[in-house]
This record gives C-alpha cells, structure tokens and sequence, in this order.
C-alpha cells in the first residue's frame, strides 16, 4: 500500500511564496493529476513529494511517514522528466538497469527488471540501441521503464510529454493509463494540459496562482466547476464566460433572458454566466441570436466563433457538416441545467 499525503504545504522563494498551503491526498493505486497553467507551482509541488525542493511549510507524507527531512533517495519514489534524462552513451538495457547497478543489487535480478519492464513498454527489441537511435516517444518509454525497473511505491511524472508532437502525446497518454492500470503503482502526475488531464487522471487538483481552486473526478470538475478559473480551464473549447445579472424568470445577458432550473435569487444582482460550447444548440427558435466571425472545421465538428447583438464574443460547437457563410447570424438554445453562476466578486459558484 502506498499514499501520498500534503498537510499545508507552502513555498516561498525570498518574500515570494509560490505554493500556498496546499493539502491533498493521494490513495492506494491512484493517478492524480496536478494541472494548471505554466507559473502556477504544479511543478514545485512536485519537487518537494521527490526531495528535490525543500518544504517551507506544512508536511509531506508518503505511507504516513513524513519526508519532509528524507533524502530523495531514501523517498522510494521513481521520477519521470519532461526532457528524458537519459544518459547519452549507455545503451537503452544500461539506461535501465543503472539505477539498480547503484544499489549493488544481484545482475539476474537487474536482468529479469530490465527485461520486464522492456515487454511491458515495448522496447525489447531495442535494447542495445543508444538514445539518439530512439525517437522521442521511444525515449519517454525509457525513462518510464527505467522508473518501472525499481518498482517503486510511488510514480512521479512532471510534464513528461511536453516534448512530444500532438499524435505522439495521444499515443503516449494511452500508455501511461494502460501502464498505471496494469502496474497499479499510486502516482502524481503533473501537466498544464488539461485535455491530459482529463483523459488521465483519476483525481484532477486545479491549481490557480499556488492554491488549489478545486479537487475531484474529471467530470465532476467538468459538470460542476467551482470557480470561473476552474470553469474557464477545464474544457476545450474553454467555456464562455459572460456578464449577466439575476431575473424573477432566470438569467439575463444583455437583451437576452435565458431559463434557470431553478430561478431566483436577488433580481438585478451581477453574475457570470458560463457557457459551454458544446451544451449551445442550434434552433431555429433559440433565444440566443450570434453573428458568425469564423469557423474552425475540425472534421465531426465546426466550432463557430461569432458575437452577440452588444458585442460579447461567443463560442459554440457545432456539427461538422454544418453549413454556414461567415457573417450570418444563427439563433442557439441551451438547457437551464448546462448553465452555470459565479459570483463576480470572488469568482465562486452559485
């Protein structure tokens, strides 16, 4: 059993504190991603789970032993890079096996590691090969095997597949979930990518400027997020977020009143009303007139970016056949259950 406990944990570089009292929990087996923009301390938390960052305050704790003063080294922990680090001149069997050369353990045992490891990541037959023989997506399962090879308690993986071109991330991200399925080793991943993200974690924590907005099941950070950050960050396209005040009959943006679920509330005060693109609908019918500024064909979909009658840019996701001249104006319907309030003020749901 392995679990990855953060109690408070802050970081300060000088007079600037850059991770600000973060607390979660990582359970036996699990894949929790850690995601947010670039500057926002993802990384640093990360750091200070391996060792490779002192904790200013607060503690880290892994099988509830805290390692606040443990050297890396001594965490049981194998950490995945974004740039490989792979060692130039040793062949992909010593890349591997070092790790394990270092701790004098028995050659049979480093064989049978090494060799394991290769069957479940796919490089046995490249073995003997250097790392400049190797493409990218052949390196990062290296480095991945090289961290499998210890059999760790716990798997780290800071943005490892930035480096890679867009077909390769998404081949990738299948091997690390089938992998962390398979191996069933609990693991922090760290990514600003949030279509990653999703498609990886098991738990997602937001991060926003060094705090946590929000932790969860990906869908439920989708279906229910709890701020306008988290709301604007999780989802591609990213969600419409516009200016709209209260209603006795629902929300009003501008000119236009669209039903609630549940109407109420003081009328006239000031929200911001998300919009997902993909809960906005075509209708002949729809109370939401948009004139068409372009169009992204992406194939099964066309997603339409146009403006409303004052002005507020919007987005919406339409069917990919759709046929539409730019400058025409189309009317949108959308459920009172997909539409979403925040507080203005403090940018927290309503």
């Amino acid at each position: 059993m392995a679990t990855v406990t953060l109690e408070g944990v802050r970081k300060s570089y000088g007079a600037r504190e850059v991770v600000h009292g973060v607390s979660c929990a990582v359970t036996d087996g699990e894949l929790v991603v850690v995601v947010g923009p670039s500057g926002c301390g993802k990384s640093t938390l990360l750091r200070m789970v391996a060792g490779l960052e002192t904790v200013g305050a607060g503690t880290v704790a892994i099988d509830g032993r805290i390692m606040n003063e443990v050297e890396p080294k001594d965490r049981d922990i194998a950490m995945v890079f974004q740039n490989y680090a792979l060692y130039p001149h040793m062949s992909v069997y010593d890349n591997m096996a070092y790790g394990l050369k270092m701790r004098h353990m028995a050659r049979t045992e480093i064989t049978a590691r090494v060799e394991r490891a290769a069957a479940i990541l796919q490089l046995a037959e490249l073995l003997q090969r250097k790392p400049r023989q190797l493409s990218g997506g052949q390196r990062q399962r290296v480095a991945m095997g090289r961290a499998i090879v210890r059999d760790p308690k716990v798997f780290l993986f800071d943005e490892p597949l930035s480096n890679l071109d867009a077909q390769l991330r998404v081949q990738m991200r299948v091997e690390i979930k089938r992998l962390q399925q398979e191996l069933g080793t609990t693991s922090l991943y760290v990514t600003h990518d949030q279509v990653e993200a999703m498609t990886l974690a098991d738990r997602l924590v937001v991060m926003n400027a060094g705090s946590v907005d929000q932790i969860g099941p990906p869908l439920d950070l989708y279906e229910r997020p709890a701020t306008v950050f988290v709301a604007g960050f999780i989802g591609s396209p990213a969600m419409n977020l516009v200016a709209g005040h209260l209603d006795r009959r629902g929300v009003a943006i501008g000119d236009l009143l669209l039903a609630l679920d549940a109407p109420g509330g003081e009328p006239g005060r000031p929200v911001t009303v998300g919009l997902r693109p993909e809960n906005l609908e075509l209708a002949s019918d729809g109370p939401i007139p948009v004139k068409t500024e372009l169009l992204e064909r992406l194939g099964a979909d066309t997603i339409v970016h146009g403006r409303l009658a004052d002005g507020t840019p919007l987005v919406a996701r339409a069917p990919g056949a759709l046929s539409l001249r730019l400058g025409e104006t189309i009317r949108l319907a959308i459920a009172p259950g997909h539409i979403h309030l925040f507080d203005p003020e403090n940018g927290r749901r309503l």
